[in-house]
């Protein structure tokens, strides 16, 4: 018999070598601190649209090209999209890969992330800040999931690719990256701690 994987979903995962070193990563939660007190827009907003919790995705969502701590991380990350769009075999024709959007998220106790996609954008990702103990990680979900109209549950055991939705984890320095139409959540944080994220996108367009 022949069995084949076919149209496989993939996410890259990588630590951002050199972020803890050379002082980034702390330069990244002063500013992200920082940002949720100054930024009366931002809250108006998270208050409508992110309960609990603080994101900039409404009101400061370029923060690359407005601080060069977030520049810094562009150029981090940059390296990282370009070999993830290499293991995608993506034909960009020419174009550069660039980052378009950047934006800080802040999740005390309690505040949740709904099941949400990233649309006009290529590649999209995580960098994580700030990871409490506990705190959740990001649920990913099979993106045929709605066609399976009659399919039976999988095993508990089952491989992650055959399952329905994986949770892959939140650590500090850490890096994930997955195609903009890959439907995610963050479930509700259980823990004291903040979960400080920084989430961006990359475009060809």
């Amino acid at each position: 018999m022949t069995l084949q994987k076919l149209f496989p979903t993939l996410v890259y995962s990588a630590r951002l070598t050199g972020a803890a070193r050379n002082g980034l990563n702390e330069r990244l939660l002063r500013e992200c601190r920082q940002l949720s007190l100054d930024d009366a827009a931002g809250r108006r907003w998270s208050a409508q649209s992110y309960p609990g919790g603080y994101t900039s995705y409404g009101s400061a969502h370029r923060m690359h090209r407005m601080s060069p701590t977030f520049a810094a991380l562009e150029r981090a990350l940059d390296r990282h999209a370009a070999r993830f769009a290499s293991s995608l075999e993506l034909d960009l024709a020419g174009r550069k890969l660039a980052m378009t959007d950047c934006w800080v998220n802040i999740m005390p106790r309690g505040t949740a992330h709904g099941l949400h996609l990233h649309p006009l954008s290529t590649i999209s990702g995580t960098y994580y800040v700030k990871t409490p103990r506990g705190c959740p990680g990001l649920k990913v979900e099979d993106p045929r999931l709605e066609r399976m109209m009659a399919a039976p549950p999988r095993l508990a055991k089952a491989a992650p690719e055959n399952k329905p939705w994986v949770v892959l984890p939140a650590e500090a320095g850490g890096v994930l990256l997955f195609e903009s139409w890959l439907r995610h959540e963050v479930p509700a944080n259980r823990v004291a701690g903040e979960r400080i994220s920084i989430s961006f996108n990359y475009s060809w367009f």
